[in-house]
């Protein structure tokens, strides 16, 4: 839990909520917040598995799970190559096509390029290429005149897409099961905020959608989950456009490391099918594993 990303907060909040879960269901757990001296940690504790709750960099993008494996201790949700391929959103998207996945038009570009003019006709979205949580997104409006200003913190290099219009929905998945789908409400864009802070979203499940795009949001996030080699519980989100029907359907991202804090959608939708947060967290250890 914790580590040094943009999401550590999160992360430490994910951490705890999982581990009083855990000692609920009856397991020994030893909270260790992810430094530089990891290795060290986890050659002193000598853990049966490692329940990964780190989000971000370096504990969602593949770089926790090598090292893990490097040791040969089991561990949960995603391997090496699915994580490091969901956490890069052009890759992922690139992957969303080859399924016959529906995504909208995106780049990579220089973050100075940006800031010069528009790189393609607004609206659009700027955003890191493996961040997760909302971090550091820039939405240019329509009418825009002018393209973004972006902070220092924004990488060189950025994603932009074509702004997706519509509701958002979620769906996760457990194993080979996909669990429901969310219908998420905000007052404006999905941002860290709206998603972390209590009240800043409001959650329909299951989500009051035609019956078509509700059986192919299931369909999809099956679909990605399996594209991408994930194992465990992912969780993926899309933007609908209702005026366009199934067709305004378009796959955002697929998370190897969802949120488990108290707002978090995967154990809500978890609840909504029968399993208790407990039973959910017993899950996850029970289905970890290395070398896979």
């Amino acid at each position: 839990m914790g580590g040094p990303s943009a999401e550590r907060e999160v992360s430490l909040s994910s951490g705890r909520e999982c581990a009083r879960a855990l000692r609920e269901a009856g397991y020994r757990v030893s909270e260790v917040d992810a430094g530089r001296d990891l290795c060290g940690r986890l050659h002193d504790l000598k853990p049966d598995v490692v329940f990964n709750a780190l989000h971000g960099r370096w504990g969602e993008d593949g770089c926790v799970q090598g090292l893990l494996e490097w040791l040969g201790i089991p561990y949960t949700h995603s391997g090496v190559l699915s994580s490091a391929l969901a956490m890069d959103k052009t890759r992922t998207k690139d992957i969303y096509r080859a399924a016959g996945l529906p995504v909208v038009e995106s780049g990579l570009y220089a973050r100075d390029e940006v800031s010069a003019s528009h790189v393609m006709a607004p609206p659009y979205v700027v955003k890191p290429n493996n961040e997760g949580s909302s971090v550091g997104i820039y939405i240019v409006r329509e009418a825009a005149n002018a393209p973004p200003q972006m902070s220092d913190e924004m990488p060189e290099t950025v994603m932009v897409e074509a702004y997706a219009p519509g509701r958002e929905l979620t769906v996760s998945v457990m194993g080979e099961r996909a669990l429901t789908v969310t219908d998420i409400l905000t007052e404006g864009w999905y941002d860290y905020h709206a998603k972390y802070a209590p009240g800043g979203s409001r959650h329909v499940l299951p989500a009051e959608v035609p019956a078509d795009v509700f059986d192919a949001c299931l369909d999809y996030a099956l679909r990605a989950h399996a594209a991408l080699g994930c194992r465990g519980v992912s969780r993926t989100d899309y933007r609908w456009d209702e005026a366009r029907g199934l067709a305004g359907l378009v796959l955002l991202e697929t998370n190897t490391q969802p949120g488990m804090t108290p707002t978090s959608l995967v154990p809500e939708q978890a609840a909504f099918c029968g399993i208790t947060f407990p039973e959910l967290c017993r899950w996850i250890v029970e289905d970890a594993s290395c070398n896979r």
